[in-house]
């Protein structure tokens, strides 16, 4: 276990500098509200739908897509760093997922789910 002990260390650092740079900024922070910085924001537009509005399909799509390629740069590092020990069935298995995640990306493109119209 002791081999875990710098993730350890990293996460414990990260939870407080994260949290003690929020509690700074509230403690430390201008508290100076006025009638422009409490307004709604759009884009710099008043706005002008309720907030409740339905979105279009293609803003979920885009978010999925960049999800999937997230996922796909996720695996990648790994693989990429511990690309001499895994040897050529972790070479292959690679490939695979990326041969999967390419028919994929070209299916979507010829469905036209990429098209931004």
């Amino acid at each position: 276990m002791i081999e875990y002990l710098p993730i350890l260390i990293f996460l414990v650092f990260a939870l407080i500098f994260s949290f003690g740079a929020f509690f700074l900024s509230i403690i430390i922070g201008k508290k100076s509200p006025y009638t422009e910085k409490n307004s709604t924001y759009e884009c710099g537009f008043e706005p002008f739908d309720e907030t409740r509005g339905k979105f279009e399909v293609k803003f979920y799509l885009v978010a999925i897509l960049f999800i999937i390629f997230d996922l796909e740069i996720i695996f990648l590092f790994p693989w990429a760093v511990a690309f001499n020990e895994i040897g050529m069935y972790g070479f292959w298995s690679m490939i695979f997922f990326l041969f999967v995640l390419t028919v994929g990306f070209v299916y979507e493109w010829l469905k036209g789910a990429l098209d931004w119209n």
